[in-house]
Protein backbone atom coordinates (compact mmCIF):
# COMPACT_ATOMS: atom_id res chain seq x y z
CA UNK A 1 0.00 0.00 0.00
CA UNK A 2 1.43 3.43 -0.97
CA UNK A 3 1.18 6.59 0.79
CA UNK A 4 -0.43 9.65 -0.16
CA UNK A 5 1.63 12.25 -1.08
CA UNK A 6 -0.48 15.06 -0.05
CA UNK A 7 -2.55 15.06 3.53
CA UNK A 8 -4.34 17.71 5.62
CA UNK A 9 -2.92 17.35 8.83
CA UNK A 10 -4.41 19.90 12.00
CA UNK A 11 -2.02 22.08 13.37
CA UNK A 12 -2.95 24.93 16.24
CA UNK A 13 -5.57 27.46 14.47
CA UNK A 14 -6.44 24.79 11.58
CA UNK A 15 -5.34 22.93 8.77
CA UNK A 16 -2.29 22.71 6.43
CA UNK A 17 -1.41 20.52 3.84
CA UNK A 18 1.73 18.08 4.43
CA UNK A 19 3.52 16.43 1.01
CA UNK A 20 4.84 13.42 1.65
CA UNK A 21 7.59 12.96 -1.40
CA UNK A 22 9.48 16.60 -0.40
CA UNK A 23 8.41 15.98 3.23
CA UNK A 24 7.11 20.12 3.83
CA UNK A 25 4.24 21.83 4.22
CA UNK A 26 2.46 23.03 1.23
CA UNK A 27 0.37 25.47 0.63
CA UNK A 28 -1.38 28.32 3.14
CA UNK A 29 -2.85 28.13 6.66
CA UNK A 30 -6.68 27.20 6.75
CA UNK A 31 -8.52 28.05 9.49
CA UNK A 32 -11.16 25.57 8.34
CA UNK A 33 -10.09 22.82 5.62
CA UNK A 34 -12.62 23.92 2.48
CA UNK A 35 -14.68 20.12 1.78
CA UNK A 36 -13.59 20.17 -1.86
CA UNK A 37 -9.86 20.65 -0.71
CA UNK A 38 -10.17 17.59 1.42
CA UNK A 39 -11.67 15.90 -0.90
CA UNK A 40 -9.35 15.84 -3.21
CA UNK A 41 -6.33 15.37 -0.87
CA UNK A 42 -8.53 11.70 0.13
CA UNK A 43 -9.21 11.05 -3.74
CA UNK A 44 -6.99 11.44 -6.68
CA UNK A 45 -4.41 14.02 -4.88
CA UNK A 46 -4.07 15.46 -8.59
CA UNK A 47 -1.15 18.26 -7.78
CA UNK A 48 -2.97 20.59 -10.65
CA UNK A 49 -5.95 20.24 -9.53
CA UNK A 50 -5.24 20.72 -5.80
CA UNK A 51 -3.17 24.05 -6.51
CA UNK A 52 -6.04 25.10 -8.54
CA UNK A 53 -7.92 25.01 -5.28
CA UNK A 54 -5.46 26.47 -2.81
CA UNK A 55 -5.12 29.24 -5.63
CA UNK A 56 -9.02 29.73 -5.08
CA UNK A 57 -9.21 29.73 -1.67
CA UNK A 58 -6.25 31.94 -1.08
CA UNK A 59 -8.19 34.45 -3.20
CA UNK A 60 -11.13 34.22 -0.99
CA UNK A 61 -9.12 35.04 2.26
CA UNK A 62 -8.32 38.77 0.78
Amino acid sequence: MSRRRYVARGVPGGYRIWDNRGRRWWGDLYELCPDELLAELNGDADSARIAVLLKRYRALKR
